[in-house]
């Protein structure tokens, strides 16, 4: 008999070789029909998987997100044996889940044969036709060998490529119906589960992100376990098209992006940088009096600096390449993070305890190298601008410190309506070591810290493994936004690493050396990427300190044009920003007009307002609020700004 320990700490007996679906269906017939998979001992399994020692299982079903995952990733499987059936011949790269929205992916290559959405339904009628019969998913090890004659006779050179990477005793095949993949699983009980279906677009994605490489089709599809879930998110989709970033940033003329200038080199525009500029100051006032230093760091730096940091290491390879200087030998690189310059910055005198905490904060601008088939917007992009803070510190203020990031952090997210997130403690994966820098006597103390801080913070946390930063462990927060979106903006990072790898000292009380610890962090993640979320969270309707045009005065005729200046300028004396509507139009459309521009507030003047100083107030998605005289608006609009 092997013990079984629950997720509410209760613990059960059952024989040595028991399933997670077995030990489901001991507690109730409803939970076994709905569970997908199980999670034992930490790492995601089959449900019908046998358990061969003592173990903590919780069972996965719909409502949780490891159950979604493998959900989807069944669901590639079946959409592969569907284009199989349908397009023999047809060879595969890789299906996995997606990361940050529902759904999956399917990378294969269709050789000489043209394919476009025009047969979406075609494929749709034919998952579903093979979702009915209910067939299991059955997973068999494999010797390297048998796997790689396999594929060898099926002729599928991608699968065989991925093989080259996999050591053998570590190999397994899945099988549902006539498709057999490669795959580490896990997998949903049968393919009954899935009840519908959408394929919701096609692109070209490089193998294995190489664009030396063979440009696969990659095939974007959802799945659901009821029709019902499908109905309500394609709904959603349709509300999400309306609030997309990319094209609400063209309409405000906020962003734009140019060939010449370079794929995934954002340009801000006049209203876009106002905004932006708007952020900065609000969290520039929130650091100074929270105590941080600005300082600005070049955007280029010495590859010695990047190479001591570990970050050559790391990303040397797929970063922009080294920039040459007509010294021999003398090679640059465009920075991809902040945090070695602020070491840097660190070091330019002696530090002694009584100093620390010392705190450096930056919107410095990095640059990495996505490659094109993964840019999207301001989202993903090439070039973006953190708002980047390092703490220097003692390590018995870590705690504190972190704690006090963690309550910067939330009243940024308070004052940009972000009220549901959660807190994920992004861990060093136990199991692959090699990807990180540090001791593990280090990584346990960074990680204790952050767990204890979030803790005491009375943060609803999370815990996940192998999403840590290569040199220490991280706090991510997940905002939802108004659509129920999931988005990682603010992290905040503990740091042993990078003090031992720059020889970062302090003078403590003893009169010795001592290493400082590194807090790493970013409210908003970086620029771009925050006003991209912030654009669909709100659909382009800011609040009203952070819009970049708080009114329009709107003249009836041009003889009002001059009072209409008047009005401005008052406002602009208030630090009230809007402009006036000069073209010959009717009012009515110029009330439409900025209305579609989403401006917060239009001042209407004609002969009544002019003759007794007054102006005709309408507000965006209200209507009409009533005449009243500059001064009552401008205190209108100062306590809404306030609050």
């Amino acid at each position: 008999m092997i013990n079984i320990t629950l997720p509410d700490g209760s613990v059960r007996e059952y024989e040595h070789g028991t399933t997670a679906m077995q030990i489901a269906l001991s507690i109730s017939e409803g939970l076994a029909r709905n569970v997908l998979a199980a999670e034992v001992n930490g790492e995601v399994w089959d449900a019908s998987r046998a358990i061969e020692a003592d173990s903590n299982v919780k069972l996965l079903t719909w409502n949780d997100a490891d159950g979604k995952n493998t959900f989807w990733h069944s669901s590639a499987h079946l959409l592969a044996e569907a284009l199989e059936a349908l397009y023999p011949g047809t060879k595969f790269g890789i299906g996995p889940p997606l990361k940050e929205q529902p759904g999956f992916y399917y990378d294969v290559d269709f050789g000489d044969r043209e394919f476009s959405s025009d047969e979406f339904k075609k494929i749709e009628d034919k998952i579903i036709e093979l979702a009915k019969t209910k067939e299991e998913y059955v997973r068999k090890p494999m010797s390297k060998a048998d796997a790689i004659a396999y594929f060898t006779e099926k002729g599928d050179e991608y699968k065989l490529d991925l093989l080259k990477d996999l050591p053998d005793g570590g190999i397994t095949f899945y099988t549902q119906g006539n498709f057999t993949d490669l795959c580490r699983g896990p997998h949903i009980p049968n393919t009954g589960f899935i009840k519908a279906v959408k394929l919701t677009s096609v692109a070209g994605a490089y193998w294995r992100g190489d664009e030396t490489r063979k440009q696969l089709t990659r095939i974007y599809a959802v799945t659901f376990p009821k029709a019902s879930e499908l109905t309500d998110y394609l709904t959603l989709i349709e509300e999400a098209k309306k609030r997309d970033h990319r094209k609400l940033g063209k309409e405000l003329e906020l962003f734009a992006f140019s060939e010449k200038v370079g794929a995934g080199l954002p340009l801000w525009l006049p209203k876009g940088a106002a905004l932006r500029e708007r952020l900065v100051q609000f969290l520039t006032k929130a650091q100074v009096k929270a105590g941080y230093e600005q300082v600005i760091t070049p955007h280029i730096g010495h590859k010695s600096l990047y190479v001591t940091s570990g970050h050559y290491e790391k990303y040397g390879a797929d970063s922009f390449q080294p920039i040459k200087t007509p010294q021999e030998g003398e090679e640059f690189f465009l920075k991809p993070m902040n945090c070695p310059h602020h070491c840097e910055i660190y070091k330019t005198k002696p530090r002694s305890y009584k100093d620390l905490p010392v705190r450096f904060a930056e919107f410095g601008t990095v640059y990495r190298y996505e490659q094109s088939g993964e840019l999207h917007g301001l989202t993903r992009v090439r070039g973006f601008t953190q708002d980047d803070a390092h703490l220097f510190c003692r390590p018995d203020q870590v705690k504190e410190e972190f704690k006090k990031v963690i309550d910067l952090v939330l009243y940024v997210f308070g004052a940009l309506g972000f009220e549901d997130y959660t807190a994920q403690v992004s861990l060093r994966d136990p199991n692959n070591k090699t990807k990180y820098i540090g001791s593990d006597e280090n990584w346990a103390i960074a990680e204790s810290a952050i767990i204890e801080a979030a803790a005491e913070k009375g943060l609803r946390t999370i815990e996940v493994e192998g999403e840590a930063a290569f040199y220490g462990p991280k706090l991510d927060f997940m905002v939802k936004d108004a659509l129920g979106r999931k988005w990682q903006l603010g992290t905040i990072q503990v740091d042993y690493n990078l003090p031992e790898r720059f020889e970062l000292e302090y003078t403590g009380s003893d009169n010795q050396k001592h290493r400082p610890v590194m807090i790493h962090r970013a409210p908003f993640g970086s620029m771009e990427r925050f006003v991209a979320v912030l654009i669909e969270h709100c659909a382009g309707n800011f609040p009203l300190w952070l819009s970049p045009e708080q009114f329009t005065i709107l003249p009836i005729s041009e003889k009002y044009e001059d009072y209409a200046k008047k009005l401005s300028e008052s406002l602009k004396d208030s630090d009230i920003c809007g402009l006036i509507d000069f073209r010959d139009e009717k009012i009515g459309r110029k009330i439409r007009d900025a209305e579609v521009k989403k401006i917060p507030y239009m001042l209407i003047v004609g002969e009544k307002e002019a003759a007794e100083g007054l102006v005709s107030v309408r507000k965006h998605g209200e209507g009409d609020l009533g005449s009243m005289t500059i001064e009552e608006f401008t205190q209108k609009i100062k306590k809404e700004i306030t609050v």
